[in-house]
């Protein structure tokens, strides 16, 4: 005989969770917390979902794939290549397009979702760049980002070699010709990757436990990493009425955050089932098996390797032989030379910035990034180069579609991957300034109304109104970018120069250093303050860039 009333299905399991290992409070604590609601907030999110659509997709292929380069002869549904010797990961690939129930859409799928999550990476960090959200105390997890970045560059880079068709394998010619030319231990990666000679017998098998191991288990770890820290430390909000660095404005986790994000997530299923059923990727049955001595005309690798591709169509002959030994110039320039730029300016940007503004404060604001135009400046000129690299990737498509030299094409990039980043930082630079002067304009003198006045003098004005206090509460959340303090490091406690700064170098060190911080810190473009009729007519924007440069509190 029961004792006490039955529990209700939802409280009877949370009862018995809690009554056993005491969540209810955890849970309680964090149901409650608080997220932003800005848009761009949810940009991370794309990369999350499409992970995840990945390891499901995935794990459907895995069924069916063969990880071999075994020959068979095909005779499966597709007409025109039965008959034709292939490798069996070829076949299999076939065999999930044609015979597999749902194959060729989970391959697709699986294509898309690949092209999304490197997509949502990318647009991810320039969003956490450009709004300054790697600073204190965010600067682990920003590292954390970029390594979750670089591996999935490896990660596309195995997956896309996988079915070992003609497009295919032209990138894996490329990526043994990049392994091969690196010095000292080129041959042994080579080897290992390859199995011996190129192509060998070994690299589908291998690319396929790093593709589906060893490479997924760390993505795995860094997401759940880079989460857990997100939770523990808040998240950034963006400047408005009412955010501090104290507080989080926005809806609870629990139901606001989660419905949104639920819905967020079969929107990003739905758009990924929408492409794999509509838009065609990757048709490797077009292209054929693979063979060493063949290569299909306009080859084009998937979108975030294309940079690469271009870095090596623009970089001229050049090689080093020394004592017998040859430095291919050509290939290690191109391949290691533009990842590395990205790669390591990526990882160093948040000390640097540290080091240049001596700003070590805890930011949960975000930054608009007209506010810091330097930076917004910087991380233009990134996108720049990464963005001509690409297009030039496919100067053989732009030759012939336009009817131009290939040669052409080349020269012009060679030049413009020089000037193109240059001109990019001075453009991006001077409209953030524009934008910021705007700012002052909207704050001191008010908003447009297109309304007409005649004063008693005669003379007409337009008439300004206030600007919406939201709008006001995010311009003048604005605040100067820091800069160290003149004196800083030249003497020590008792007014004595310090050893460092007694020294020729330590004091060059030193200038360098104030020169640089005045120059990428301080208030470019002062907001102004109202004044009586300045709502209802134009005036003086303010001091302007010229400004004297506010030290770090």
């Amino acid at each position: 005989m029961s004792v006490g009333p039955v529990p209700k299905p939802v409280a009877g399991v949370s009862n018995f969770v809690d009554e056993r290992i005491g969540a209810a409070n955890f849970f309680k604590r964090n149901l409650r917390k608080i997220f932003p609601d800005h848009w761009s907030f949810l940009l991370g999110e794309i990369a999350l979902y499409s992970f995840i659509i990945l390891l499901l997709t995935g794990t459907f292929l895995t069924f069916f794939f063969k990880p071999s380069m075994g020959e068979v002869v095909y005779n499966g549904s597709y007409q025109p290549l039965q008959g034709v010797t292939m490798s069996e990961a070829y076949a299999s690939s076939l065999n999930i397009s044609f015979d597999v129930r749902g194959g060729l859409l989970m391959r697709q799928m699986h294509h898309w979702a690949a092209l999304l999550f490197v997509a949502g990476l990318m647009v991810h960090a320039l969003r956490v760049f450009f709004t300054g959200a790697y600073r204190k105390p965010r600067e682990l997890n920003w590292l954390i980002g970029v390594a979750l970045f670089t591996l999935a560059l490896f990660e596309g880079l195995t997956g896309y070699s996988l079915p070992d068709d003609l497009l295919s394998g032209a990138g894996l010619r490329i990526t043994e010709g990049v392994a091969i030319s690196l010095p000292l231990v080129g041959t042994w990666i080579t080897f290992f990757l390859f199995g011996g000679q190129y192509p060998g017998e070994d690299v589908v098998s291998r690319f396929y436990s790093i593709h589906i191991l060893l490479i997924p288990g760390i993505l795995l770890a860094l997401i759940t990493a880079h989460l857990i820290l997100m939770w523990v430390q808040k998240h950034t909000q963006m400047p408005g009425k009412g955010r501090t660095n104290t507080n989080v404005v926005g809806a609870p986790f629990y139901p606001a955050f989660m419905a949104k994000s639920g819905a967020y997530f079969m929107f990003t299923f739905g758009v990924i089932a929408l492409l794999g059923t509509f838009a065609q990727i990757n048709p490797i049955w077009l292209f054929g098996p693979y063979t060493p001595s063949d290569i299909s005309a306009g080859s084009q690798p998937d979108f975030y390797m294309g940079f690469l591709e271009g870095s090596l169509r623009l970089m001229p002959a050049w090689e080093i032989n020394f004592l017998g030994f040859t430095l291919p110039m050509s290939v290690l320039i191109p391949a290691l030379v533009p990842l590395g730029i990205v790669i390591t300016g990526m990882v160093m940007y948040p000390f640097a910035e540290q080091w240049i503004t001596g700003d070590r404060r805890e930011h949960h604001v975000a930054d608009r990034p007209r506010n810091n135009p330097h930076r917004t400046a910087i991380g233009m000129t990134a996108v720049t180069f990464y963005g001509l690299l690409w297009l030039m990737g496919a100067n053989d498509e732009i030759a012939a579609f336009f009817e131009v030299s290939l040669n052409l094409t080349t020269y012009v990039g060679r030049v413009l991957i020089f000037l193109g980043p240059a001109l990019a930082y001075f453009i991006t630079y001077r409209f953030c300034l524009g934008l910021q002067r705007r700012d002052a304009a909207t704050v001191g003198h008010g908003v447009e109304t297109g309304v007409i006045k005649r004063l008693p003098n005669g003379k007409y004005i337009e008439v300004h109104a206030s600007p919406n206090p939201d709008i006001e509460a995010h311009i003048r959340d604005k605040k100067p970018v820091p800069i160290i303090a003149g004196a800083d490091g030249e003497t020590d406690g008792d007014g004595i120069p310090s050893k460092e700064m007694r020294r020729p170098l330590g004091k060059l060190h030193h200038k360098i250093h104030l020169k640089l911080s005045r120059a990428y810190g301080g208030e470019k473009v002062a907001l102004v303050e109202s004044h009586g009729e300045d709502r209802e007519e134009h005036a003086a924007v303010g001091p302007g860039e010229d400004d004297k440069p506010s030290p770090a509190r």
